[in-house]
């Protein structure tokens, strides 16, 4: 699948799942949720503010049925642990932020007892359909882990292989980033770019082709890839760019969006469900194209189980 309109028709064709919204109280949140509606692919339980959704959901056209449910909450907090709890009892298949905080989102989906804790290390993932390009382009971790360690960079690729698998990709093409392509001793992005490289070779990192370290422009473009003679399976064709740290990750993300006009989709990976988390700015499109995301690895997950 490489255009998020053919995520959306595979989402189409898999029985519709259901999704608990942690904050709904807002019309962009919401919008998505009409949008999923129409395209039959969700069906929603709405985490929040009751008079504040239904105010929303009756000036947008919204009508919820069958088994939807509103959920007056008193606090985000309240709404966050209402939405988590519903998956983690098998009452929803994904858990969707809504206009709430991230800290606060993510605090009720690992808590230790509570949330949805696998075992796993959690993290974010952005994919992007750019304009001009002919797949789409996912960029991990952009959200969640800070400073990823290489054992912990190792579980991220791990997460990235099965949302790959999911979308059709059976063996992605995974660029370590780096700001340069040679390995330096002083830069550690580097080091654990080259160490992920030689474990895949070895099979101990198995189902992609990962190499670094990358440069962004030797990742995404055959020419400068060719202009710096680099020889690689991954260089100028990559999949998936796996970025050193959160910081590179946000202003990638945000590049992403601002100056090249992408749409994106975003989701967590790695809980014992899918995690839908967008930022607040995102738009009701965004939201929409991340529930897709999560409709179709969720088919993926409950096939593999």
């Amino acid at each position: 699948m490489a255009t998020f309109q053919e995520i959306l028709a595979k989402a189409e064709s898999l029985p519709p799942v259901t999704v608990a919204v942690a904050a709904a109280d807002d019309q962009e949140v919401l919008e998505a949720v009409l949008d999923a509606k129409k395209h039959g692919i969700a069906q929603f339980q709405l985490y929040g503010k009751q008079k504040e959704i239904e105010r929303i959901c009756k000036e947008i056209g919204l009508v919820l049925g069958g088994q939807e449910s509103i959920v007056d909450t008193s606090s985000i907090q309240a709404a966050c642990s209402g939405a988590v709890t519903a998956v983690r009892e098998g009452k929803a298949d994904v858990v969707m932020k809504g206009m709430v905080q991230t800290a606060d989102f993510l605090r009720a989906i690992l808590h230790k007892e509570k949330g949805l804790r696998s075992g796993r290390v959690l993290s974010h993932v952005a994919s992007f359909e750019v304009p001009g390009y002919n797949r789409l382009i996912h960029v991990t971790d952009p959200a969640l882990n800070v400073a990823p360690t290489l054992p912990e960079k190792f579980q991220i690729v791990e997460n990235m292989i099965d949302l790959c698998y999911a979308l059709g990709c059976d063996e992605p093409k995974i660029a370590a980033l780096a700001a340069v392509e040679v390995v330096n001793p002083n830069m550690q992005a580097t080091l654990d770019a080259a160490a992920l490289a030689q474990m895949n070779r070895r099979k101990q990192l198995r189902g992609a082709v990962i190499d670094g370290p990358f440069a962004l422009d030797n990742a995404i473009s055959v020419e400068a890839a060719a202009h710096k003679g680099i020889d690689s399976p991954v260089a100028g064709l990559a999949d998936v760019l796996l970025v050193p740290d959160i910081e590179a990750g946000n202003i990638l993300y945000k590049s992403m969006v601002y100056f090249a006009n992408a749409k994106i989709g975003a989701l967590v990976l790695g809980a014992k469900a899918p995690i839908v988390l967008t930022s607040r700015a995102d738009s009701a499109e965004a939201k929409l194209y991340s529930i897709a995301l999560a409709v179709v690895q969720a088919a993926n997950s409950n096939r593999m189980k």
